[in-house]
């Protein structure tokens, strides 16, 4: 029952350690891009290590667990790190690239054409 417990605890604080570093990789004003990536690669590699030290909980060797012969990297908690940094990592490389579009396109758009739509 107590390890129920620290795995439901666990795979929350994955939760909470994947939500905080994808809102502070995308939602943080006045940043460079530069300096967004390097705080994005700390906060994921601190995800990454919440995530398997909870993977290594749902793997505990112990006769009440139905998931102790499962792989690290079969884990909910491990599999949830490595969807949620693939998503991050796709979305922060569309915002870069987007962002870099915008800046390029910034000339061209004046307020007249904003107006008629």
């Amino acid at each position: 029952m107590l390890l129920d417990l620290a795995k439901a605890l666990s795979f929350f604080a994955c939760i909470v350690v994947v939500y905080h570093a994808a809102i502070n990789t995308f939602f943080d004003p006045g940043v460079r891009w530069e300096e967004r990536l390097l705080l994005a690669l700390l906060k994921l590699a601190l995800a990454a290590c919440v995530c398997l030290f909870s993977g290594f909980l749902f793997t505990w060797p112990s006769s009440t667990n139905p998931d102790r012969g499962l792989a690290l990297s079969a884990t909910l908690p491990v599999r949830f790190f490595l969807w949620s940094s693939a998503a991050i990592v796709a979305l922060f490389l569309a915002s870069w690239y987007f962002s870099d579009l915008v800046q390029q396109a910034a000339p061209f758009i004046s307020s007249r054409t904003i107006q008629r739509f």
